[in-house]
C-alpha cells in the first residue's frame, strides 16, 4: 500500500493545532519536524537514552506531515485541508502555510516511527509507555499505561492532555464514575479507572476512536464491566444524550477544542452528579475568557485554572 504524503510549511506556535485539525480530517499519520528542543523540565521527566548530537536553532518554523491512503481523492483532501488553513488563519499566525506532495510506501513509515515514541513521566506517579518498549525502573506504586497509539490518537504527552489529567485526580474516587467526552485514544478514562475510579463511560463522533479506545483498555488489561465505549454526538443529538444517564457523573471531562467545549457547557450540567465537577482541556490561552464567560453565564464557577505553554485548562462546578 502506498501513501499520499501532505507537507505544510508553519510555524511551532501552530504545530499543536494543524496536527489536531489534520488527525479529525481522516489523516492516517501526522508528522511533526522543528528545531525546538526539549527543555531541563522534559528531560527530567522522558526516559531518553540518545539526543543528536546537533540541533540547529530553533527558528520558530515547523514543517507538519501528514498521510493519507494513495487511493482516497487529493484534490479534495487538498481542498479540506487548505480551507482548514484559512479559517486557522483567522484566530493565529500560521506561518507561510504553504502545501508540498509527495508519496511514501507502508514501510517507509508505518514501523519507523515507533523509534520516536518512548515511555513518557506525566508526573511522579503515571507513566505512559508504548506497547513495544520495556520500562527500566519501574516500582511498585507506579501507574504504568500501556498505548499502541498507532497513527491517529494521542499519547498523552501533549500539554492538554496532561492539564486534564492534573485536574482529574484529585476527584478519583472507589466509586467514581467518569464521563469522557471526545475520548480520542480513552487515555483520560484509562487513567482514571487505574487511580481507583469505578467506571468509565467514553464518548466520541469518530469511529475510530472507538476502536482505538476499545484497543488501548485491552492492552492494559481493563475488564469489560468496567467501561463503556460509544459513538455518538452528545451536541446535536439529545436522545443520545440521554442515553448515557442524568446527573450520574461526578467527574465530567472534555479534553477538545474550544470551539466544542463552548457549545458542551450549555448542556453538560445533564451529566453531572450534585456537587460534580467538570474538567475541561484543549482551551488555547486566546480563548481562555470566552469559555470562562460562557461557563459563568451557565452557573459554573472555575475553582482551578492550569496553564502550559499556549494551553489552558479549567475545572468548575455549578453554584
Amino acid at each position: 500500500m502506498g501513501w499520499n504524503k501532505i507537507t505544510i510549511d508553519t510555524l511551532t506556535s501552530a504545530e499543536d493545532m494543524i496536527s489536531y485539525e489534520l488527525t479529525e480530517l481522516g489523516a492516517t499519520g501526522v508528522e511533526v519536524e522543528d528545531h525546538v528542543s526539549l527543555t531541563e523540565e522534559e528531560m527530567k521527566v522522558m526516559y531518553v537514552d540518545l539526543l543528536p548530537d546537533e540541533i540547529a536553532p530553533d527558528d520558530g518554523k515547523a514543517k507538519i506531515s501528514c498521510y493519507f491512503d494513495e487511493n482516497e481523492n487529493l484534490e479534495h483532501i487538498t481542498m479540506q485541508i487548505q480551507a482548514m488553513l484559512e479559517r486557522l488563519r483567522g484566530f493565529m499566525d500560521i506561518g507561510a502555510g504553504t502545501i508540498s506532495f509527495g508519496k511514501t510506501k507502508e514501510e517507509d513509515w508505518v514501523n519507523n516511527w515507533k523509534k520516536f515514541f518512548k515511555p513518557i513521566r506525566l508526573d511522579e506517579q503515571i507513566v505512559i509507555k508504548p506497547t513495544w518498549e520495556t520500562l527500566e525502573d519501574q516500582t511498585e506504586d507506579m501507574i504504568v499505561v500501556e498505548i499502541d497509539p498507532g497513527t491517529a490518537f494521542g499519547t498523552g504527552s501533549h500539554e492538554t492532555t496532561k492539564l486534564c489529567i492534573e485536574g482529574m485526580k484529585p476527584y478519583i474516587k472507589e466509586d467514581t464514575k467518569i464521563l469522557d467526552v471526545g475520548c480520542g485514544s480513552g487515555i483520560l478514562s484509562i487513567i482514571g479507572l487505574k487511580l481507583g475510579a469505578g467506571h468509565a463511560v467514553l464518548t466520541d463522533i469518530d469511529p475510530h476512536a472507538i476502536s482505538a479506545s476499545e484497543e488501548n483498555f485491552e492492552v492494559n488489561h481493563i475488564s469489560k464491566d468496567q467501561f463503556e465505549v460509544y459513538q455518538g454526538n452528545v451536541l446535536d443529538d439529545k436522545e443520545f444524550a440521554a442515553s448515557l444517564g442524568s446527573k450520574c457523573y461526578p467527574v465530567v471531562v472534555a479534553n477538545i477544542l474550544a470551539d466544542v467545549i463552548s457549545p458542551l457547557i450549555e448542556i453538560v450540567d445533564q451529566f453531572l452528579a450534585e456537587d460534580g465537577v467538570f474538567v475541561i482541556s484543549g482551551i488555547i490561552d486566546t480563548k481562555e475568557k470566552e469559555i470562562t464567560d460562557k461557563l459563568n453565564a451557565y452557573g459554573f464557577d472555575v475553582i482551578e485554572t492550569r496553564r502550559m505553554k499556549d494551553w489552558v485548562s479549567m475545572t468548575a462546578k455549578m453554584r
